[in-house]
């Protein structure tokens, strides 16, 4: 059974930074595509950013882009984001994301997810 574990969210000022880590047991983590995304309540997903199989390939959201670094760490299966220069819209509760193929397509369907980390942004 894959598991998906997110975790370093917390509170910070504007302009500061978090690393959030997905742990991911159960499945062979080379092998398939991972994005984060995130909530707020009374709202739906919004991607943030995602990358391939091999850790390559990322990309990002217009609202992240040139601030946030999504990569892999193979030794430990663990998809890392880290977030720099955050604003008080980046507020929301972050998961990660698992795709059934290796390939970033954010068109298809994610099949596993986790419960996530809640980042808040606020002076």
């Amino acid at each position: 059974e894959v598991q998906l574990q997110a975790s370093g969210g917390g509170s910070v000022q504007p302009g500061g930074s978090l690393r959030l880590s997905c742990v991911v047991s159960g499945i062979t983590f080379g092998r398939y595509a991972f994005s984060w995304y995130r909530q707020v309540p009374g709202k739906g997903p919004e991607w943030v950013s995602g990358l391939n199989d091999d850790g390559s390939g990322p990309r990002y959201s217009d609202a992240v882009k040139g601030r946030f670094t999504i990569s892999k760490d193979f030794a430990k299966s663990t998809v890392i984001l880290q977030m720099t220069a955050l604003k008080p819209e980046d507020t929301a509760r972050y998961f990660c994301v698992k795709y059934p193929v290796r390939i970033l397509d954010v068109k298809i369907h994610y099949d596993a997810w986790g419960q996530g980390t809640q980042v808040t942004v606020s002076s």
